[in-house]
């Protein structure tokens, strides 16, 4: 005989044997048991929750010659037969090969017939949704009003695609996720059968890999015996569904969360020569995130070993969740901008330097996505705030002039060399304050273009703003008029810097330096050749930054 598979060979026989679909097998049963079968069934669930293992029982129960509680007693000639897939009374049809109106037609014309052996003739149509709509149509009277000797048991997996005049000629039993729990109980009967050692976290991470789904899980633990080996564990798992190790992944986050780009990329490469796939190591590096933000919350945990929990205990104690929300979004968005380009190493590379590298920025960012907070302690630094603005402006500004300082909270207009009216505006957010306050209103540059631009872009660099401070290396600044500032380059724009540099947040941040060194509000325009010039590839782009960064960084073809 040859081999079958597991799912297959543990497949339940019986009601009893089918595990968290308790409330539909009580009810089956007991239909069984009062001789009120109905001559239409749709089963709805997941993949793996048992929609066709009990339609099989059910075909089974209702023509057993010596049922017992509503079981059959797969003892008899017609259970035998049946399980042996003999018994011709028993029809199970594939709706996706056989979806068209002349196969519906001919179970119409079959179901005139009586059965050869068994009491009823049963009809089980698997995956009913992929049925055309002309079949539906032909089917519709069949279900409706169909012989006494006749039953069909329709499955689906999509029973929203069903048309409504189907659903209602039907009785509908919803098969839901099977539990961990329950899947882990059953597992645990496969291997006691089977002669298959594995520990308890290897059944979790099954359990919770299968996703509610019973055949994937004995899928995943077939896979794990194919080497002759019956002893698993979960780096086995592991290795045989391509995740990588729990270890990388929390040497990465840990990294992450300490701003350690070196480590970060060390990591990075171990993990990719291991041959492990990028969007899966995201995938991993997300759901570890998520995992230590539950246990932020809530204290609970899943699927680890006591070293891995304490290890996630560690870093909740030292992140805030705004901080572990914000490196989930960016991840998300990380993950989403890699499924569209071919680059995905170099992007991967670049996202995880740019997360280790932009504290400031990452902290910005928590606050503006979720901070609703007050702007409280906002008037204990206006004093000394507006003392440097009065400073700045007795320094750098002619007499009678005007301007703004752009820090959306206040306006300062001078109107002589003593008197200074400061005006308040609305207020954003505390976040913005606070970054304009250390930047903006601190710094002295000099008036002249040639030099003042330098020691603009040295500030960004200081500041922590690579990204920005990359894409204008190499830039020259010219006044154009009295209200626009030029920033001309001279090797071109790359496609990335484009979308960095027009992103508004980043036009104000140098709009506003360039203001604040010409003494009045300025507005800025890119100047790129035309014709001729170097492009700036995205290798170089990113070369300048690991170069400017000290950063050990390696591009992979």
């Amino acid at each position: 005989m040859g081999y079958t598979a597991l799912y297959r060979k543990f497949r339940p026989l019986t009601f009893g044997e089918m595990v968290g679909q308790e409330a539909i097998t009580r009810t089956l049963k007991n239909q069984i048991i009062a001789n009120r079968v109905g001559h239409a069934y749709l089963f709805n669930g997941g993949r793996g929750t048992g929609k066709t293992s009990a339609a099989k029982i059910l075909s089974r129960a209702v023509n057993c010659l010596n049922p017992k509680d509503g079981e059959p007693c797969n003892e008899c000639e017609i259970c035998k037969e049946a399980l042996s897939g003999a018994l011709t009374d028993i029809v199970e049809m594939d709706a996706a090969s056989n979806n068209s109106v002349e196969d519906i037609r001919s179970i119409r014309e079959e179901v005139n017939f009586l059965p050869t052996k068994a009491k009823y003739r049963v009809y089980i149509i698997d995956e009913v949704h992929m049925l055309s709509t002309g079949a539906f149509n032909a089917l519709l009277k069949t279900l409706e009003e169909p012989p006494e000797h006749v039953k069909f048991i329709l499955a689906t997996t999509e029973p929203q695609k069903l048309p409504a005049t189907i659903l209602s000629r039907c009785q509908r039993f919803d098969f839901k996720r099977i539990s961990n729990e329950d899947i882990i109980k059953r597992l645990k009967i496969v291997c006691e059968e089977s002669k298959i050692e594995i520990t308890e976290e290897a059944l979790n991470m099954i359990a919770i890999l299968a996703e509610g789904a019973m055949r994937d899980a004995l899928s995943i633990l077939e896979r794990c015996i194919q080497d002759g080996d019956n002893k698993i564990d979960e780096n086995k798992i592991r290795d045989l569904v391509g995740i990588p190790s729990m270890s990388l992944v929390h040497s990465i986050i840990a990294s992450i969360f300490s701003y350690n780009i070196d480590e970060v990329l060390a990591v990075i490469d171990k993990v990719l020569d291991e041959g492990k796939d990028i969007i899966n190591l995201l995938w991993e590096m997300i759901k570890y995130c998520k995992d230590i933000l539950v246990y932020k919350t809530s204290g609970k945990i899943e699927m680890y070993n006591e070293e891995e929990k304490n290890q996630i205990k560690e870093i909740a104690e030292k992140a805030d969740k705004e901080k572990i929300i914000n490196i989930i979004y960016e991840l998300s968005e990380m993950e989403n901008e890699i499924k569209r380009t071919t680059q995905k190493t170099i992007m991967f590379q670049a996202g995880m330097i740019k997360l280790c590298c932009n504290r400031n920025e990452v902290s910005n960012d928590i606050k503006e996505r979720g901070s609703n907070s007050t702007n409280i302690g906002l008037s204990s630094n206006l004093e000394e705030r507006v003392a440097k603005i009065e400073n700045y402006l007795r320094n750098n500004r002619n007499t009678g002039t005007q301007a703004s300082v752009v820090n959306n909270s206040y306006r300062v207009v001078q109107t002589n060399n003593t008197d200074t009216v400061v005006k308040k505006e609305n207020i954003k957010n505390e976040a913005k304050v606070k970054n304009t306050e250390n930047t903006k209103t601190t710094a002295n540059f000099s008036k002249n273009s040639e030099e003042y631009w330098p020691q603009i872009l040295n500030d960004l660099k200081q500041r922590g703003k690579r990204v920005l401070y990359t894409n204008l290396m190499g830039t020259r600044a010219r006044e154009i008029n009295d209200m626009t500032v030029g920033i001309e380059f001279p090797r071109g724009m790359t496609s990335f810097g484009k979308l960095v540099l027009d992103k508004q947040e980043n036009m104000k941040e140098i709009s506003d330096l360039v203001s604040i060194a010409c003494g009045r509000q300025m507005n800025i325009k890119y100047i790129v050749p035309e014709q001729g010039g170097h492009t700036i590839t995205r290798e170089e782009n990113l070369q300048n930054l690991a170069n400017e960064s000290d950063i050990p960084f390696q591009i992979i073809e």
